[in-house]
């Protein structure tokens, strides 16, 4: 077991506190990437499992996970993330498609790689917000792949506690034109204040014809699950104690306050998709994901 991560929101990069959470997550991609029956692929996923000191000993392949997807982390949970990353793509694209916005957000963008792995339609542009330890890292990575993205991708280095819609402003961002805003696998490590105000400011800067999605947890007593598998095989097998980086305070209702602003909100389960897909995680007992819900909203056209 590696050394516990404790809930350090200064640490830059990619090698503790929540930053580290990313390569979890890209792990997870990577595992995805490699099934016979792939929800989402991401090829450069592994890349920045194998490049961190934090993460290079981690399975990247679904062999090299022992006991495969009995594994509550590298089996149940990694296909959680690979639901997730499919869900989301959807939802991307079908806003960016069908809804004509071209300004993709993607709200503390981590390891996110839709700039390089999806289809883009013509004038696309992704913003990507996070810390610039992250972002370095991540540039790191991507150029000694070539990497090259599929829509003009602009990087916006910025802790989203400082004044983030300055940065976005002036990276060419317009409030004027429709946007999709993506925060995946974020609100839960913020306190709600913070949850409250990123909700309110992406209602002020999306202008009608705007999309959202967003991930939250519903438990009123996280705690509760503390001894679920899933919190226990992350906190056994590579040290993340995800307890102690979410923010357990109760949460605000930002579907509600969203639908109140006027936005047409849809709230469901990640099991709904598990069940559309015919693959993912299924509820079971003392079940970590149970108050798991990811949101999606359409700031309908004036």
């Amino acid at each position: 077991m590696t050394g516990t991560t404790s809930r350090d929101t200064e640490v830059e990069g990619v090698e503790g506190g929540v930053g580290v959470t990313a390569l979890l997550v890209a792990a997870s991609r990577a595992i995805e990437t490699h099934r016979h029956d792939a929800l989402a692929r991401d090829v450069y996923a592994e890349h920045f499992v194998r490049a961190a000191p934090a993460s290079a000993a981690w399975p990247v392949r679904p062999h090299q996970v022992e006991d495969g997807d009995a594994n509550p982390l590298w089996g149940r949970f990694a296909r959680y993330f690979g639901l997730r990353t499919r869900v989301l793509d959807d939802f991307v694209l079908r806003s960016v498609r069908k809804g004509g916005a071209r300004q993709v957000v993607l709200l503390g963008a981590g390891l996110d790689t839709r700039a390089f792995r999806l289809d883009w339609p013509p004038g696309c542009v992704v913003y990507e917000i996070d810390r610039e330890g992250v972002l370095a890292f991540k540039h790191e990575v991507l150029d000694g792949l070539s990497a090259r993205p599929r829509a003009e991708r602009v990087t916006v280095p910025v802790d989203l506690r400082a004044d983030w819609v300055a940065a976005l402003a002036g990276a060419g961002f317009d409030t004027a034109a429709p946007s999709v805003w993506l925060a995946e696998g974020l609100l839960f490590y913020l306190p709600p204040v913070a949850e409250t105000y990123l909700i309110d400011t992406v209602d002020r800067l999306a202008s009608p014809g705007s999309a959202l999605a967003f991930e939250v947890k519903l438990e009123r007593d996280l705690l509760e699950y503390r001894d679920s598998p899933l919190y226990t095989a992350t906190h056994h097998q590579i040290g993340i104690d995800l307890l102690n980086l979410f923010d357990l305070r109760p949460r605000p209702d930002s579907a509600g306050d969203l639908a109140v602003k006027g936005w047409s909100t849809a709230v469901h389960t990640p099991f709904d998709f598990t069940r559309f897909h015919g693959r993912g995680p299924l509820p079971e007992e003392n079940d970590a994901l149970e108050g798991n819900r990811w949101v999606f909203a359409d700031k309908p056209r004036q």
